[in-house]
């Protein structure tokens, strides 16, 4: 309508200049026809005059510069779809620059200019109105992606797009309106889980729709909610499992039940106290096992794998009375199984006094240790035969030329001979013949209780030249 105004009466006289309009004539009553120029005006009224069509001209365009400006307004308001959103208002405002029209074309141009700025301001008010009717869209958007339907929300977000499609909001809005009937499904999925009492997959499509979107408050309040119960199921479990083990004395299966437990609940006493617990029964379990250990190595006469088990022990807990005990009484027999080794392995030691004489009172103190085991009976019979052949004597006959001075080390100084019995024991002995002019000779031989083999002869016989 309004456009239609501004090509009839404003496009002509943007085009063609302005003449000074006729005055007004006396309109020929209905069906009556007219033939020749219209008749003399009768009324009485003065004639036109420059002036006044002067300021006709200067209303008139008043009226077509408040029109123009409102055209504009009204072009802006209808490419945001206005009828949509503010059609009462708009259709209001049309209504008053229409009231305008037909004052311009009365001519009444002062009254037709302030009905145009009339409907100039109320388009102004709906434009001015912009802003918050968006804001309003916005909020009610956002409500409708809290709690209401995707109908609702693609409503609502289509009229604010439509208003105001540069609203820097909006790009978010959509991605969540496109995100928003998956996530009600996800919701969905998630409280039949929860109803079924599969919280594992209650809680994955939560945060599945928290991923959607993590402004969703529901989403977010209802994965924290069945997070913290999964989390308590979980942990009941593991915790439960744990004690199970513990009883079972499966030690490693509940070290990492427990663990699982504090895992889930960090800084929980339960757990905590789980795992001191296990610790406590680990403990006693071992110091058991120690024990049976050490005796079992004791009845092998395995002395020294015995006091190993008993110093392990007390590594556990030193107030044990059996490891002390049992270390002591192990330690000694672990030292007298070495030496009764040591003097074993090594018969001809005992060719030497001293050693002979340590090893009769080492004997002894084996026949006073008890108990008796088949290993220690062994070892104190074959050390009886050891020094019994230690100490028997062996007649040992030497000869040499008389011209040469002969030593027998450790036994005593022969000087010069032909021939010389000695009574020796069982070992090596060193024999050193010296003479004068002549290369001393060093003879090493073993006498066995056998005796030596043959004749032992001890003689300087090649000269230094």
């Amino acid at each position: 309508m309004l456009l239609a105004a501004i090509v009839v009466f404003w496009l002509p006289s943007a085009i063609t200049p302005t003449a000074p309009e006729p005055l007004p004539t006396q309109e020929t009553p209905a069906g009556t026809a007219t033939s020749g120029p219209a008749p003399a005006d009768t009324s009485g009224d003065p004639a036109p005059s420059p002036w006044s069509d002067a300021q006709d001209a200067k209303l008139r365009k008043a009226a077509q510069d408040v029109l123009a400006e409102l055209l504009d307004i009204q072009f802006e308001l209808e490419e945001r779809g206005v009828a949509q959103w503010a059609g009462e208002e708009f259709a209001a405002a049309n209504a008053t620059a229409l009231e305008g029209d037909e004052l311009y074309r009365q001519r009444e141009y002062e009254q037709a200019t302030a009905r145009y700025q009339q409907g100039l301001e109320q388009l102004q008010a709906i434009n001015n109105g912009i802003g918050e009717r968006v804001d309003a869209l916005l909020a009610q958007t956002e409500e409708a992606l809290q709690t209401g339907t995707a109908d609702d929300v693609d409503t609502a977000l289509a009229l604010a797009t439509l208003i105001e499609p540069e609203n820097a909001a909006l790009p978010v809005l959509a991605q969540r309106a496109a995100n928003y009937p998956e996530l009600l499904q996800q919701l969905a999925t998630a409280a039949e889980a929860e109803a079924n009492g599969d919280l594992a997959l209650a809680q994955a499509s939560l945060s599945q729709a928290n991923n959607l979107d993590a402004a969703h408050l529901r989403a977010e309040a209802e994965l924290a909610r069945v997070t913290e119960a999964f989390t308590t199921e979980q942990f009941n479990a593991a915790m439960s499992e744990g004690y199970a083990a513990l009883d079972s004395a499966k030690f490693k299966r509940a070290r990492d039940r427990f663990r699982q437990a504090a895992q889930l609940r960090p800084g929980s006493s339960e757990a905590s106290s789980a795992l001191q617990e296990l610790a406590g029964a680990e403990q006693s379990a071992s110091l058991v096992q120690l024990q049976r250990d050490g005796a079992r190595f004791e009845a092998n006469e395995n002395w020294q794998q015995a006091l190993a088990s008993y110093q392990r022990a007390l590594g556990i807990d030193s107030n044990v009375s059996y490891a002390s005990e049992g270390a002591s009484r192990a330690a000694a027999r672990a030292e007298l199984d070495k030496q009764l080794s040591a003097v074993i392995d090594a018969p001809e030691r005992l060719a030497d006094i001293a050693v002979a004489r340590d090893s009769a009172v080492l004997l002894e103190d084996a026949r006073a240790a008890t108990p008796q085991g088949p290993v220690l009976e062994q070892q104190i019979a074959t050390l009886d035969k050891l020094l019994r052949l230690a100490n028997t004597e062996v007649d040992v006959t030497l000869t040499s030329d008389g011209e040469t001075e002969v030593i027998v080390y450790k036994v005593a100084r022969l000087g010069k001979f032909q021939q010389q019995q000695l009574t020796l024991r069982p070992g090596t002995y060193t024999i050193r013949g010296s003479r004068n002019g002549f290369r001393d000779v060093l003879e090493k031989i073993t006498i066995t209780p056998d005796g030596p083999e043959g004749t032992i002869l001890i003689a300087c016989q090649e000269p230094i030249l």
